[in-house]
């Protein structure tokens, strides 16, 4: 083996790694970026990205305290700790961002469009990352990074800690055939989740994880968790994820993903099981509703079903709304002019899937979604009574994002042990962490934001 010494060693060239790296730079410490990556424009996350900050799904510029109420509401497995480091320190992202030459739009009217990474991600079905969002911005925290002096090597996958005396002092990696020591002060881990880590997937996501439609770049691999919890880290919120409901289609058809997804039909209309009955609460969103999808024995079995007001309603909400998009790009949408018709082509019991819609019609109507099985919310909008034909019936498979839980960090972004002290030299920062969304909602902050945060955080702690 070969060893480097530096101070500071960041797993990961994402939005996290890049910024980490970049704010360690700034405060006078010598970073080593390690990317596995080989190509010069390496694929990630950040890469696919829509590019919009927001918390919560407001605007990031909301303030501390609207913030903090927001994530106290919808994660209620957040860290305290955590969750004031996050409100009190968002804006703070952006406008580090914008200081590193990082541009934003206003997308829409809506309050989490305003701050858009320019020019933005979302220009219409199917993925168009090159010259957009996330693409930009790595490429503008790249050059940054290469300006202060410092090196972004590629093709060096992580593969153990090297502890003394319980600290982390650096890392094993593999670059190339060749297997280096590197050591440093400090470790900060953000190679994101284990999204595309099919074993991690099954022991804590789904039961049948190539079900799951990969809805990322296939980079989040769970390296930098493995290295974690063998440094002796603890976990945390390992079964949520973030991602969206899409067409089934998506699986074997590039120009339905990752837009659009069907959130707003899936909100305002029920989703059903093969048997006609509703399974979980639609009205809490579409994360929320990937993710009972991803817990199904069949995520393949499920259909949204809706009807003409709705799909000209709802259905066309959105920057890129599945209506017309879906039947556009190819997408499966069975149509008939009954219920019972529709049944009979998606191959339920006629009988249920109309008691299922009665039911949920007389509690629209009776302002008594509540009292359904399973109960419904109106957390993310408003159920629509299905009565107008034609009548729509659409089958899903959850789109997996990235993990929302992973390992154990403090407001300090300091990797954790199950004693709740921290391993001292080792840091973890973005989606390879846990503590802050997830919960019984699976309760949504940001990606960006959450990675951006905690790389700032970490980066400003272990170079302290």
């Amino acid at each position: 083996m070969n060893s480097s010494e530096f101070d500071l060693i960041i797993v990961g060239g994402g939005i996290a790694g890049l910024t980490a790296a970049n704010r360690a730079a700034q405060l006078g410490a010598k970073p080593l970026l390690l990317e596995k990556g080989t190509d010069e424009h390496y694929l990630c996350n950040t890469r696919y990205t829509g590019g919009t900050l927001h918390v919560c799904m407001a605007d990031i510029m909301a303030g501390e305290a609207a913030h903090l109420a927001a994530i106290e509401k919808l994660c209620d497995n957040a860290r305290p700790d955590l969750a004031r480091a996050m409100a009190g320190n968002a804006e703070r992202a952006v406008r580090w961002l914008q200081a590193e030459g990082c541009k934003f739009i206003k997308a829409s009217a809506s309050p989490h469009h305003r701050w858009v990474l320019a020019p933005p991600g979302r220009k219409g079905p199917g993925l168009d990352w090159e010259g957009r969002a996330g693409d930009v911005l790595l490429r503008r925290l790249g050059a940054n990074l290469e300006e202060r002096g410092c090196r972004l090597m590629r093709g060096a996958r992580v593969l153990n800690p090297i502890m003394e005396e319980g600290r982390c002092v650096g890392v094993v990696a593999k670059v190339g055939s060749e297997t280096t020591e590197f050591r440093a002060k400090a470790v900060i881990l953000a190679d994101g989740g284990f999204q595309a880590a099919p074993d991690l997937l099954r022991e804590h996501i789904t039961p049948r994880p190539e079900k799951v439609h990969q809805r990322n770049a296939g980079s989040g691999t769970g390296d930098g968790l493995r290295f974690a919890m063998e440094a002796g880290a603890a976990t945390v919120g390992m079964d949520k994820f973030y991602g969206h409901l899409l067409s089934l289609d998506a699986l074997s058809n590039e120009r339905l993903w990752p837009y659009p997804y069907l959130d707003a039909v899936v909100t305002a209309g029920v989703l059903v099981n093969p048997e006609g009955h509703r399974f979980t609460d639609e009205g809490r969103g579409g994360v929320h509703v990937a993710n009972s999808v991803a817990g199904l024995e069949d995520p393949h079995a499920s259909h949204v079903v809706f009807d003409q007001t709705i799909w000209e309603g709802a259905g066309r909400h959105g920057l890129i709304p599945c209506n017309p998009h879906i039947p556009k790009e190819g997408g499966t949408l069975h149509e008939a002019q009954s219920l019972g018709e529709l049944a009979g082509l998606i191959g339920m019991p006629a009988a249920n899937l109309e008691e299922t819609v009665a039911r949920f019609n007389a509690a629209v109507d009776a302002e008594t979604i509540g009292e359904l099985t399973p109960p419904r919310c109106t957390v993310k909008g408003e159920p629509v009574a299905i009565r107008t034909a034609p009548f729509y019936a659409m089958p899903v498979c959850a789109g997996i994002t990235y993990t929302m839980g992973g390992i154990a960090i403090d407001g300090n972004a300091r990797v954790l042990q199950t004693d709740d002290t921290p391993i001292e030299g080792l840091y973890a920062a973005g989606t390879t962490t846990g503590g802050l969304e997830g919960g019984s909602g699976a309760g949504y902050v940001g990606g960006l934001s959450k990675s951006t945060v905690t790389a700032l955080l970490a980066a400003e702690h272990a170079a302290g």
